[in-house]
């Protein structure tokens, strides 16, 4: 399809992984798999957290808005897949894929800020134990966990205007989902300027906030470190382990993914780094923050005694 204008596509073909077709139910079992394991396991962590009143501390709240935006991030892009893997009409109109774009891009812009608001919480209860209920206070987690979906969703407000503004001379987006890379690899007219808005947004979205994490964490390891007792250190670490471990692997996926030079010369690699932060990620999240903590085991069995003597 060829056009000069933007308005004359009606909708877009997503052949992500569809140069594979005997590899279509195999891809569309395991993606059925793990969404059903993103949406019952951060599910479960949301209504655990809300029924156990000792998980009702900022930590908790925080990590409650990242079960939420898990299984809605993941939910704007793998059920669409999931319908096109047993489709041979892999389409999705153009409304659609910018409504798709929108929700994703805001999603994971909001949890790279909402990672950065829990390491700020993690720093208040290390090195300030005695006023963590005085700094972190209702007001301030409300705080906290708003800027993340303000900043996060003012970010793909631009993205898609800047991207939706261009005209497209195919309609064959080489991935699952609608991604931006993917889509500027549509386009038939100069986009320098409009990838620097979106390498600039991603940017800033991607550093700024794992420059906040990194800041904090330093400061963290230098009061955990000054801890004489080897028990007190080993439990302020185990406090940490579960949110580094999800920021590394959650960052590494979006910066090989975005902050490369030239992405469209790597749209393969790009879908499979995108698989890790759409549907690996979101399925990890709750093993990551549950298994390596003893508060939500605690309430997990607690919860269970009470169904039992029910």
């Amino acid at each position: 399809m060829t056009g000069s204008n933007f308005t004359e596509v009606a909708f877009f073909i997503l052949s992500g992984f569809a140069n594979r077709p005997e590899l279509q139910i195999r891809l569309f079992l395991m993606f059925l798999f793990i969404y059903l394991f993103i949406v019952l396991g951060n599910l479960g962590l949301i209504v655990l957290i809300k029924i156990d009143s000792q998980l009702h501390t900022p930590m908790y709240f925080f990590l409650s808005n990242l079960a939420f935006i898990d299984i809605f991030y993941s939910s704007t892009v793998t059920p669409k897949a999931l319908v096109n893997f047993l489709s041979n009409q892999k389409t999705i109109s153009f409304a659609g894929c910018f409504v798709q774009m929108y929700f994703f891009v805001g999603l994971v812009c909001s949890e790279c800020f909402l990672l950065g608001s829990m390491a700020c919480d993690r720093y208040v209860a290390i090195c300030n134990p005695l006023l963590y209920s005085v700094v972190m206070s209702q007001k301030v987690c409300i705080w906290l966990g708003a800027i993340p979906y303000i900043v996060g969703f003012t970010n793909s407000l631009i993205s898609i205007c800047v991207i939706s503004s261009l005209a497209f001379c195919d309609i064959s987006i080489n991935h699952f989902f609608c991604d931006t890379t993917a889509l500027l690899a549509l386009s038939c007219v100069d986009i320098f300027s409009t990838e620097m808005v979106i390498f600039v947004l991603a940017g800033f979205t991607i550093l700024s906030s794992f420059f906040i994490i990194i800041t904090t964490y330093i400061v963290i390891v230098s009061a955990i470190l000054k801890i004489r007792s080897t028990a007190g250190r080993q439990k302020a670490f185990s406090t940490c382990a579960s949110h580094l471990l999800g920021v590394t692997i959650f960052y590494g996926s979006l910066i090989f993914t975005y902050l490369q030079p030239d992405n469209t010369s790597s749209l393969t690699q790009a879908q499979v780094a995108s698989v890790f932060y759409t549907i690996v990620i979101p399925m990890l999240n709750p093993l990551i923050y549950s298994l390596r903590n003893k508060d939500v085991k605690s309430a997990l069995l607690r919860a269970m005694q009470r169904k039992h003597f029910a």
